[in-house]
């Protein structure tokens, strides 16, 4: 049976949006430190090919492991896939609670396309639909 390993997002800056992500998900901000540093240079790659991936990863090992390699041009149009980023661990958060994290995410350096108050059949729906810093579609529910 197959897993999930790392979800990939191209980047025009890889270091900084794995930063943005890691403060979502309140991961440490990890850098490429010895002596993981030391065995990647070891295994063949270069400061060059470091300078153009990065990570965000629960130390836990509990939440998704998001890796970001450099993007050979920019972004144009909608994402073909997107994360849906739970605002409370189970149910649905209060509006408070939407908006918190939702103003939490601003700060950090997204962007709000739309709040979304709709119902999809008997579903309600209640969400942000909100940009990373380098224009990558998310919704925060």
């Amino acid at each position: 049976m197959a897993t999930l390993g790392n979800i990939t997002l191209y980047a025009d800056d890889p270091r900084s949006l794995a930063h943005f992500w890691s403060g979502v998900f309140g991961y440490p901000a990890l850098e490429w430190e010895d002596p993981l540093r030391r065995e990647l240079l070891d295994a063949g790659l270069t400061e060059a090919d470091l300078a153009t991936r990065a990570l965000a990863e629960d130390p836990a090992g509990i939440g998704p492991r998001l890796f970001f390699h450099h993007a050979d041009g920019a972004k144009s149009g909608r994402n073909r896939l997107h994360l849906d980023v739970s605002t409370v661990p189970e149910g649905r958060p209060t509006r408070e609670q939407l908006d918190a994290e939702k103003d939490r995410l601003v700060a950090l350096g997204a962007e709000v396309v739309r709040l979304v108050e709709q119902s999809w059949g008997p579903w309600a729906e209640l969400y942000y639909q909100l940009r990373d810093p380098e224009g990558n579609e998310f919704c925060l529910q």
